[in-house]
């Protein structure tokens, strides 16, 4: 129809008719004055604003891609493509900005009836597939594909996360985060790395102002260390690995692996070698270098910090405690190794021929540094 005869047939005005169609912004006025006010969207750059909305209807009338208008807005292509499919006129798939800006708003206010509390019989599946100790996601994929035909009965994982773990709504009862395999009752919230608190009192210097040198591993005495764990967390072993020659060094932890314990071996082991391989040291942000500093005054050897979750940066370590895994197996007491013992599988290590080093081995390398050095 056109829009003198839809206001014909549903008894309004032609300019309200128009008004509806077209989104223009109700003018102020008695008659605007009867409807509730919609709350303002925010004006952060999280959500769309309506000047965002009027730039995305004009470049999609000129016939620019999603791509492209998110690169003109500086907002992900997903951003732009939800726009369009949630705020779009619903009959005739038309963008028109002010209408999209309205139904956003009135999408927007909060608290809202959550879909779970609001279908009784999507809140009773949910609950009997949660006794028969099924996870979220198996719920909510095996809901969809019994009942395809009904999308009331549709449901995504991250709502029943929301519905157990969010106490206000109601939605299921608390005791079924038992039936998780977490058990958790209290949802953890992942924060970014940039967002860590430091575990240390002194300021960690993180491996992005570790020398250009240590990069290309050209320049021998920057090392690379962590701990492999023995059973219960009661045990341990520190590695250290020389990035240029891949020599590796053991050091031995008599019971304990707390900050005090794993400075003093540490400090024991660097000792010994010469200052031309002592320039740095890479290691995790694990608890036991809480005493770095310490660490670094004793030895001259700055202590560098990876980033979180980001084993690949001391990526000679790694392959080297899978290594040592064939020696000193997961689930083992690592407590039952003298120092004799971790020196001779160091020393078994260091023999072994390298494919990165051209088949030399590690003690070979360090023998021919030492050689040219003297």
């Amino acid at each position: 129809m056109s829009t003198t005869q839809a206001c014909r047939t549903v008894g309004v005005n032609r300019r309200t008719g128009h008004r509806w169609r077209h989104g223009q912004p109700r003018r102020a006025g008695r008659q605007a004055q009867r409807t509730p006010a919609v709350p303002p969207a925010s004006s952060t750059g999280r959500f769309l604003s309506i000047e965002d909305r009027i730039a995305i209807a004009d470049l999609r009338r000129a016939g620019t891609g999603v791509r492209a208008i998110a690169r003109e807005l500086g907002r992900p292509p997903s951003t732009i493509t939800r726009e369009l499919a949630r705020n779009s006129h619903p009959a005739t798939s038309d963008y028109r900005p002010h209408a999209a800006q309205q139904r956003a708003d009135h999408r927007r206010p909060r608290p809202k009836t959550g879909k779970i509390e609001a279908t009784p019989e999507l809140r009773n599946h949910v609950q009997a597939m949660l006794d028969q100790r099924h996870s979220p996601e198996q719920i909510a994929r095996r809901l969809r594909r019994d009942h395809p035909d009904r999308p009331e009965l549709h449901v995504t994982h991250e709502t029943i996360y929301q519905a157990l773990y969010v106490q206000g709504r109601g939605e299921l009862r608390r005791e079924l985060a038992s039936a998780l395999r977490t058990g958790r009752a209290v949802r953890r919230p992942r924060r970014q790395p940039d967002q860590r608190q430091s575990r240390f009192t002194t300021p960690m210097v993180m491996i992005s102002d570790r020398p250009a040198e240590a990069e290309d591993r050209a320049c021998p005495g920057h090392w690379e260390g962590d701990l492999i764990i023995g059973e219960g967390g009661a045990s341990a072993i520190g590695t250290l690995v020389e990035r240029a020659t891949r020599y590796v060094m053991l050091v031995h932890l008599p019971g304990r692996r707390d900050a005090q314990t794993v400075r003093d071996a540490l400090i024991a082991t660097i000792t010994g070698l010469p200052a031309h391989l002592k320039r740095s040291l890479t290691w995790d942000q694990g608890v036991e270098m809480a005493r770095h500093h310490e660490f670094s005054l004793a030895t001259g050897m700055p202590v560098y910090f990876c980033d979180p979750h980001s084993p690949w940066q001391r990526g000679s370590n790694e392959n080297t405690n899978g290594l040592l895994r064939q020696y000193f197996p997961k689930g083992s007491d690592l407590s039952a190794h003298t120092p004799e013992d971790l020196a001779a599988v160091a020393a078994q290590l260091n023999r072994r021929p390298r494919k990165t080093l051209g088949w030399d081995t590690p003690a070979e390398r360090l023998a021919t540094l030492l050689t040219n050095t003297s």
